[in-house]
């Protein structure tokens, strides 16, 4: 398990940290109604767990593009593998940046390419 103190402790250490005026932590987990329920509106059994994977080289390439993105400084992430239980992490992220529009456009541009490009998700009913 993350410690996200931890990890604020290490951000607000590091060499750029007098550049960071926003922190935005986010914390993925496996819920127990499905993607297609919550986001369309389509019934569907309850989620029991995920199978999830990930390519640590496009996650990799992901966080170094979004530390090119203007006014970001800090970015960590840690994604979770294998079978989850509903409940279970999957996912922590940390970007430290000057400003929130900065700060939000990178939290969203990670998401995006981890959520589309970078990881596998199998819902289990």
């Amino acid at each position: 398990m993350v410690d996200l103190n931890k990890w604020l402790d290490d951000a607000k250490s590091a060499p750029d940290a007098d550049k960071c005026g926003m922190y935005l932590t986010h914390n993925g987990v496996v819920r127990g109604t499905a993607k297609a329920q919550v986001r369309e509106g389509k019934e569907s059994d309850p989620v029991t767990g995920m199978i999830f994977t990930h390519d640590q080289q496009k996650v990799d390439k992901a966080i170094s593009h979004a530390k090119e993105m203007p006014g970001i400084y800090y970015v960590r992430i840690e994604l979770c593998s294998g079978e989850l239980n509903v409940g279970d992490d999957i996912m922590y992220l940390l970007i430290g940046g000057d400003t929130r529009p900065h700060t939000l456009d990178a939290f969203n541009f990670l998401m995006d390419e981890i959520k589309g490009n970078c990881v596998k998700e199998l819902e289990m009913n």
